[in-house]
């Protein structure tokens, strides 16, 4: 075989590798789709809709997400949205959740620290997944007792939620959150948005790494 024949061979396979690197690993339609509509002002960011109310939503709570958004690529910030449509008692969950996210934000705990010990959202979310889904509560009693679950996990008076969740701030925040609902129509939840365009499809994700590798591929999109 001629020096002439290796180095052509070579150049060749180097130039394939360089075009296979170069692809988009991931199709349109079956790891992901563009939402019709887009969520306003979410550039730079991973939006994860949940629900109290949805199964699927605790185990990516328990096992996906708290290992998902460490790795996250630093100019990404992670958004958490409730949607208050499903669920008996969506509307308050959605309340009370987006006051704990302004109080923790307000005590210095970043996008990164919301599956942290010492996040308020964090503490009144498992609370209700564990009542729900596997104690098989339901709040016959009404409200009061379903936001009692969340307030006492927390440390928190219905007075102080009450004042809390007046401001208007939490206010802006609930509007914002309001866009869940047609992001949950397309496949349901847990919904995840990069972006505020690309919806990942979660009956393709197979593993922690390979939606963070999804996740890079949509950003620059």
């Amino acid at each position: 075989m001629s020096f002439k024949f290796v180095k052509t061979i070579a150049k060749s396979l180097a130039l394939v590798a360089l075009f296979a690197g170069s692809c988009f690993a991931f199709t349109e339609g079956t790891d992901y789709v563009k939402l019709a509509k887009p969520i306003p002002n979410a550039q730079g960011t991973l939006i994860k809709v949940f629900s109290y109310d949805c199964p699927f939503c605790y185990k990516y709570d328990k096992k996906i997400t708290p290992n998902l958004v460490p790795k996250l690529p630093s100019d990404l910030k992670f958004r958490p949205f409730h949607l208050k449509t499903k669920g008996k008692y969506g509307v308050q969950g959605s309340e009370l959740f987006a006051v704990l996210l302004l109080k923790d934000q307000k005590a210095g705990l970043s996008d990164r620290d919301l599956y942290g010990p010492k996040s308020l959202l964090k503490k009144a979310k498992m609370a209700y997944y564990t009542a729900y889904h596997d104690k098989k509560e339901r709040w016959d009693a009404g409200p009061d007792a379903y936001l009692k679950t969340g307030l006492d996990a927390v440390g928190m008076s219905k007075a102080e939620f009450d004042k809390a969740k007046a401001d208007p701030k939490v206010k802006a925040l609930l509007k914002e959150w309001d866009a869940s609902y047609d992001v949950a129509k397309v496949q349901g939840v847990p919904g995840f948005v990069v972006n505020g365009k690309y919806l990942i499809m979660t009956k393709s994700i197979t593993s922690i790494d390979g939606m963070l590798k999804l996740i890079n591929e949509l950003k620059t999109k």
